[in-house]
């Protein structure tokens, strides 16, 4: 990821999604791994053709020809994924979705495909997560600042109405 001059690296570009931050699994590195994926779009694009292909190979018969060019697809498909991924989320996608080797028979088209699918479900749920736990944060961050009152913000003055009763605060 690129970063502008000037800009924030810690601040994500306005095309990347950040999914659900990960502890190190072991002691050596103290910071968090950030999931990331850099064109959300591509990744869900990707996502539909995959789970298109699945429900394709449920209901037809393949012959040798169309398991090569299914197992083309799919290896193409894994590919393009790793791209947009960061690399905590490269690794786990290269456990989960191994190559498909030869010609691989329709049960193992279909196995490997499901799997994919679940993991890509699995990511979005993650990233649906990780979107409430943000706008969860923010939205108690801004009562917080609601609360205390707006940083440079006067309090509110007393007035005298019209009726000669004294009232706080500005009306319209």
């Amino acid at each position: 990821m690129s970063s502008n001059p000037g800009s924030n690296p810690e601040t994500p570009a306005p095309d990347v999604v950040q999914a659900v931050p990960v502890e190190p699994s072991d002691g050596g590195d103290e910071r968090p791994q950030q999931e990331t994926i850099t064109e959300p779009a591509k990744l869900l694009r990707i996502a539909s053709m995959v789970r298109e292909l699945l429900d394709e190979t449920r209901q037809a018969s393949l012959d040798e020809a169309g398991r090569k060019r299914l197992t083309d697809v799919y290896h193409r498909a894994v590919g393009e994924l790793s791209a947009v991924l960061s690399g905590d989320l490269q690794e786990e996608l290269s456990e989960l979705a191994p190559p498909l080797e030869g010609v691989p028979t329709e049960s193992e088209i279909r196995v490997a495909q499901a799997q994919l699918v679940g993991w890509l479900e699995g990511l979005f749920h993650g990233i649906q997560a990780a979107m409430f736990a943000q706008q969860a944060a923010a939205r108690a961050q801004f009562e917080e600042l609601r609360r205390r009152g707006l940083p440079g913000q006067a309090p509110p003055q007393a007035t005298e109405s019209t009726d000669g009763q004294t009232r706080s605060g500005q009306y319209l």
